[in-house]
């Protein structure tokens, strides 16, 4: 018996790039699939239903992994947040029960990982909205993160997921400010090298007796067609 494939999805080319060329060496099931949603919540619900719709049961596991903006002060461009729970603009909560796991592989790795609430927004947050979304319990805000949690919660609720984002930008230091450009740098060496840690939480989420693939690192992983 082997283990399917780790799914992860990314909203942007430049993730796809950063998770491409991560160490995937002893990844369960093989190379991951890596598939390039497209920003915003309808443009991931529609990758997720057409990914998994074409190959139901394929993949052992799926990862929201990116970029994102962190809305609680004291966090550093280059800290990654795990999702613990993500919510939407309507107000609903999806839990994330791999937090825990997948935050000590990373700090495991020596990464700086928090834990938290995701807020998934239609729209760039910025400035009082930010401050309104942390005292209402958030960590991050994305743009996809809860429409894939929600199209997973109809098509394949027993599938393991995580939710992780890198920080670019925080309340203190916004986008577009002279330092956004050696933050994203930054940034994108951590995600990454966010990919043994990734590596390391799928194997823990193999059934039990399932034997976890082993192959030799590739410059060249399977990805779908964006």
């Amino acid at each position: 018996m082997t283990t399917a494939p780790l799914l992860v999805l990314c909203a942007l080319g430049p993730e796809v790039w950063a998770l491409r060329g991560g160490d995937w060496r002893g990844s369960a099931g093989g190379p991951p699939v890596l598939v390039r949603t497209g920003v915003g919540r309808r443009r991931a619900a529609h990758a997720v239903r057409r990914v998994l719709g074409s190959a139901p049961g394929s993949y052992g596991a799926v990862v929201v992994a990116g970029f994102g903006a962190a809305v609680a002060p004291g966090m550093a461009p280059g800290d990654v947040i795990v999702a613990d729970g993500v919510r939407d603009a309507e107000g609903n909560l999806f839990a994330v029960g791999s937090a825990a796991d997948l935050a000590r592989a990373l700090k495991e790795r020596g990464l700086t990982a928090h834990t938290g609430v995701h807020h998934t927004a239609d729209h760039v947050v910025r400035g009082l909205e930010r401050r309104a979304l942390h005292l209402q319990g958030a960590l991050a805000v994305d743009m996809e993160a809860a429409a894939v949690l929600a199209a997973l919660r109809e098509l394949r609720p027993a599938l393991p997921a995580a939710v992780l984002r890198v920080v670019v930008d925080t309340p203190e230091r916004e986008l577009l400010r002279p330092g956004t450009l050696p933050a994203g740098v930054r940034a994108w060496r951590t995600l990454r090298a966010t990919v043994p840690a990734l590596v390391d939480w799928h194997r823990q989420e193999l059934p039990t007796g399932a034997p976890a693939l082993h192959h030799p690192t590739s410059s060249t992983l399977p990805q779908e067609a964006s």
